[in-house]
């Protein structure tokens, strides 16, 4: 043996090279065939985990699984099951894999429970369960059995729920503009069709006897008549071409006025309508509510079944997603996520705070309650709007302190 001193002088035995020796060998995971799950005693040789089930410590546990193995053997499911299913969510979320790569990783535990005293045989009894119950999505290929794991927390749900409506919006805004858009050029497109080609004729006079008259001036009347008349005759014709040409023309020239003008409107309804679309918007939503002096609910159950559940007052808002809140009952004072809290749907009657969309800030009175659309009518008490109801989301307002 060794002998240490401790302190204040005194000595103290230490383990013996023996015992230090066991203790080295006990380190790290040991073979399967030599664990004792009633017992929780792993033995490292045959011989060791023979002497263990003639021991008088295993044979009393065997008299007490004896009366009711039943519950023995649910027991070790459930306790098997959650920590399977704990260590899927918290290690591979909602991915595909592989349920050997994760059985691998939750028997690295030294402490785990063994799949030899649970109610399955073999992994692959154990993941056709998990399907069967709606825990998990498994399929089976080539490869192995892969699972996936099913997220079925409310909190989780309803951000889901959340985002999908956003998304759809987000769809239903572009497809609309998207509309207005192919409904602009098809009436264009049906304008140019409907409009009108020009004819061109050639000029012609209506009777061959009609005579072409020309008025002579003075000094034009000293040259020869018949070379005067030569002369004026051809630039008539030449003026008559031109203005004909002119006349020809107009019909194009005002054709391109008119697809210019209708260019233009179909342009500025466009910017009308998104203009519009700005203004709706305004303010835009946001992915944070949290507002003084307003009354929540509690939800985590982090904190225990003293504060889940229970009411309180924001008393300051920090960094826009936390908040310093005072619990209603006991008086204690709280820092909490705003994914911690929800709002709070008063009686009829009484008055409520906007707290994300177009009204946001403004302080209104509720009317009533829609429960099948998850709604309430308001009367807005403030701003330029006083008076006026509108229809607004239960998580977008919250009962005022």
């Amino acid at each position: 043996m060794f002998i240490v001193a401790g302190q204040h002088g005194k000595s103290r035995f230490s383990l013996s090279p023996k015992a230090i020796a066991n203790r080295i060998k006990s380190k790290g995971l040991q073979k399967l065939r030599w664990y004792c799950q009633m017992c929780q005693k792993q033995c490292r040789d045959e011989n060791g985990f023979k002497c263990h089930c003639m021991s008088e410590s295993h044979q009393r546990q065997l008299l007490l699984a004896s009366e009711d193995p039943n519950k023995f053997m649910d027991y070790f499911s459930d306790e098997f099951r959650s920590d399977f299913l704990e260590l899927l969510r918290r290690r591979f979320g909602t991915k595909r894999v592989h349920n050997n790569i994760v059985y691998n990783e939750y028997i690295s535990h030294r402490e785990h429970v063994h799949m030899n005293s649970t109610q399955w045989e073999t992994l692959t009894d154990f993941t056709k369960w998990l399907g069967r119950e709606g825990f998990c999505k498994v399929d089976e290929t080539p490869k192995g059995w892969y699972v996936q794991y099913i997220d079925r927390d409310p909190e989780t749900i309803r951000r889901q729920e959340e985002q999908a409506r956003k998304k759809k919006q987000d769809l239903d805004d572009e497809e609309r503009s998207a509309r207005f858009i192919e409904e602009q050029v098809r009436r264009g497109r049906d304008g140019k069709e409907t409009e009108e080609t020009p004819a061109y004729t050639e000029l012609k006079r209506e009777s061959e006897e009609e005579k072409i008259a020309f008025n002579l001036g003075a000094s034009s009347s000293v040259a020869g008549p018949s070379k005067a008349s030569s002369v004026l005759g051809a630039s008539a014709l030449k003026a008559a071409a031109s203005s004909s040409s002119t006349k020809r023309k107009e019909p194009s020239s005002s054709l391109d006025s008119r697809a210019e003008k209708k260019k233009k409107s179909a342009l500025e309804e466009i910017m009308e309508m998104e203009e519009k679309k700005k203004k709706q918007q305004q303010p835009v939503r946001t992915d944070y509510w949290l507002q003084p002096n307003i009354v929540v609910k509690v939800i985590t159950k982090r904190l225990g079944e003293k504060y889940h559940k229970k009411k309180a007052v924001i008393m300051e808002v920090r960094d826009k997603y936390g908040a310093v809140v005072k619990m209603i009952d006991s008086g204690d004072k709280l820092k909490l996520d705003q994914n911690h809290v929800e709002t709070v749907i008063p009686a009829p009657g009484k008055r409520v705070l906007i707290l994300n969309g177009p009204y946001r800030d403004t302080e209104a009175l509720l009317e009533g309650i829609d429960e099948k659309n998850f709604s309430a009518t308001l009367a807005l008490d403030s701003g330029q709007q006083k008076g006026k109801r509108v229809d607004i989301a239960y998580e977008d307002f919250s009962k005022l302190a």
